[in-house]
């Protein structure tokens, strides 16, 4: 049986006379990456720090490992990692003083979980040196190196890519699913590159004005998308042609799509040539989670 680690139960945030979150639900399972999407005012950021203790719900549960953030905060807390927005860091001390002094508030961290986690992150040459020499995705590192202190069950990451080269990006996800998988930790991620989520989670929650409207696996939000791109002339009796034989739909660039069916796109091929529609292009387009999203929540821009 899957393990819950994060339970989200009908959580709602008013603000003044203004409903934020209008009674979101959603759980996290044992060593899964979940993508969190939202577009500008969807109530992310909102919901992250409600999760995190930074603000109160108006109603509904919290949990963090079966302890309620409500009444046993402390007990919730101490299964919870996060980074909100950039980790927060002296930069005039190496990143091991900055490890002993987030130490310092957490209860029976000794020097071999410093080491420990110091190494988990791929930050042991550079430890001793001052944060200040870091690259923007060492200190992101030593950020989720600070939030692993007191061996977290959740950690919650919002933007852990922010800023940070492809390459740069590429390491973290491979970060992330290495905590995940071998670490047995459950990531949250929040994230306004929707490549990286769709490379990077298992899962994903979609949420819009305050509501979420989608949570699915990645391969189950993205199955049955796949495309057929069509590029002919003259444009008109094509589109009738195909018209006859499956949906098609028309983009502005004057290409038409149709669905990817392997057995009858020769067919439908060789009956526009054979009517004598001339087909300068014909291509499988992939599905990807931006089409998704922009279609969910009505072409609204990503935070």
């Amino acid at each position: 049986m899957e393990k819950i680690t994060l339970s989200v139960d009908r959580l709602k945030k008013v603000i003044g006379k203004r409903e934020i979150i209008k009674g979101i639900t959603f759980e996290l399972k044992e060593g899964e990456v979940f993508g969190f999407l939202g577009p500008n005012g969807a109530g992310k950021t909102t919901t992250i720090r409600m999760l995190v203790g930074l603000i109160k719900p108006t109603s509904g549960s919290i949990r963090i490992c079966g302890f309620n953030i409500e009444d046993q905060f402390t007990e919730a807390l101490k299964n919870l990692g996060c980074i909100v927005e950039n980790p927060e860091l002296y930069p005039y001390l190496s990143g091991y003083d900055n490890l002993i002094h987030f130490s310092r508030m957490l209860e029976g961290i000794r020097e071999e979980r410093i080491k420990e986690v110091t190494e988990l992150v791929g930050l042991s040459e550079r430890i001793h040196d001052k944060v200040k020499t870091y690259s923007l995705g060492m200190r992101q590192r030593l950020g989720i190196a600070q939030a692993l202190l007191g061996k977290p069950k959740v950690l919650i990451l919002d933007e852990p890519t922010n800023g940070l080269d492809p390459a740069g990006i590429r390491e973290m996800r491979k970060f992330i699913r290495f905590l995940a998988v071998e670490e047995g930790i459950s990531v949250l991620v929040s994230s306004h590159l929707l490549s990286e989520i769709q490379l990077l989670c298992d899962r994903v929650a979609i949420i819009s004005k305050g509501t979420i409207i989608r949570i699915d696996t990645v391969h189950n939000l993205l199955s049955n998308r796949e495309r057929m791109v069509w590029k002919f002339h003259p444009l008109e009796k094509g589109k009738e042609i195909l018209r006859a034989l499956t949906t098609i739909e028309e983009n502005d660039d004057g290409t038409i799509l149709t669905e990817f069916n392997e057995n009858k796109t020769s067919e439908w091929n060789k009956q526009l040539v054979e009517a004598g529609v001339y087909i300068t292009e014909m291509s499988r387009k992939l599905p990807v989670l931006e089409d998704l999203f922009l279609e969910l929540t009505g072409g609204d821009t990503i935070e």
